[in-house]
């Protein structure tokens, strides 16, 4: 990395710099607790369509709006309801995003044309202080090319995307490694969107009972596409954690474990463990940074076990499913 593109989140000068690229409209990738986002202003149109291009997403894909303060939620919202206040309660500052009906002044960009916004008030210190700072909101998917693995430290965003970028605000690897969940309270039921590592049993003790999300629903949130946070190496997802895969021929594969492996499996190249105790947090801290090291070694085909699909288990699946090419 050079210094021209990257600089330490911890220092206020850094922070003060790239307030003033949000302000100018320029892009600035910077840490959140969950994954690492490409923000601009979320005000300006021309800053947002850099978003679209550097990232080359699709523009029917919308784009989360982050905030600092709930005070900022009058420029960006028509109403919010009763529900929708329970959740930010309980849940921001954190890794919750809310979809709410949108004001005018919010450019289509931003939501894809939508009625609805998607917005989020990060806890992480350095998204706090970069949009206090910015005096704007700021608009930021994952600071990665479109549909490949998410960005959990700054060296990720470098490698993804370079000398687009005006500034890489380096905050060191993210702690919760997988995005945000999703909720949105516009229909007739509050439905979960896209899950993250705030429950569904979390989101139910605040506002009772909650829809999941139908694959074949139109996208009105981010990450629901079916092909997502995909490696360029196949993966296929095993039936159970410790199965024995077919491989075929001189094929060279490597293995994503949930577990470490309770025997050493010569077969495979190269084996990733999320979490040698089985701890569900720090499986999905380390899911897409594991995911790139085995992607980089290119080899023919990728195996991952699944996991018990309860808590933070529900975001890991969902990842890896939407990264899958075949289950075994």
């Amino acid at each position: 990395m050079t210094h021209m593109q990257v600089l330490p989140a911890s220092d206020p000068e850094s922070i003060r710099f790239a307030a003033e690229i949000i302000r100018v409209g320029g892009l600035v990738a910077f840490p959140t607790e969950t994954v690492y986002g490409l923000g601009a202003n979320a005000l300006n149109p021309d800053a947002v369509a850099r978003i679209f291009e550097v990232k080359q997403r699709p523009s029917f894909d919308p784009l989360i709006v982050h905030i600092a303060t709930r005070a900022s939620l009058g420029l960006l919202v028509q109403v919010i309801s009763l529900g929708d206040h329970r959740l930010m309660d309980a849940f921001w500052p954190g890794p919750l995003t809310v979809v709410l009906p949108k004001r005018e002044s919010v450019p289509d960009i931003v939501t894809a044309g939508l009625p609805t916004i998607a917005i989020r008030m990060p806890a992480h210190p350095v998204a706090q202080a970069l949009i206090r700072e910015a005096g704007v909101p700021i608009a930021a998917p994952s600071a990665n090319p479109f549909g490949y693995v998410s960005p959990t430290c700054a060296q990720h965003v470098f490698d993804g995307l370079g000398d687009r970028v005006d500034l890489i605000l380096d905050g060191g690897p993210c702690p919760i490694g997988v995005e945000s969940t999703i909720v949105s309270m516009g229909g007739a039921w509050p439905e979960l969107l896209r899950p993250g590592s705030i429950t569904l049993a979390e989101i139910q003790e605040v506002i009772g009972s909650i829809m999941q999300a139908s694959a074949s629903l139109a996208v009105i949130a981010p990450g629901q596409l079916p092909r997502h946070y995909a490696t360029r190496t196949p993966v296929t997802i095993l039936a159970v954690q410790g199965a024995r895969p077919i491989l075929h021929g001189h094929e060279r594969a490597g293995l994503l474990a949930m577990l470490t492996p309770g025997h050493v499996d010569e077969r495979f190249s190269a084996i990733e463990v999320l979490s040698a105790s089985g701890d569900l947090r720090e499986a999905g801290r380390n899911l897409f940074a594991a995911l790139r090291r085995l992607d980089a070694l290119n080899l023919d085909r990728l195996f991952a076990e699944p996991c018990d699909e309860q808590g933070l288990g529900l975001a890991v699946m969902d990842r890896l499913r939407r990264c899958a090419v075949s289950i075994d």
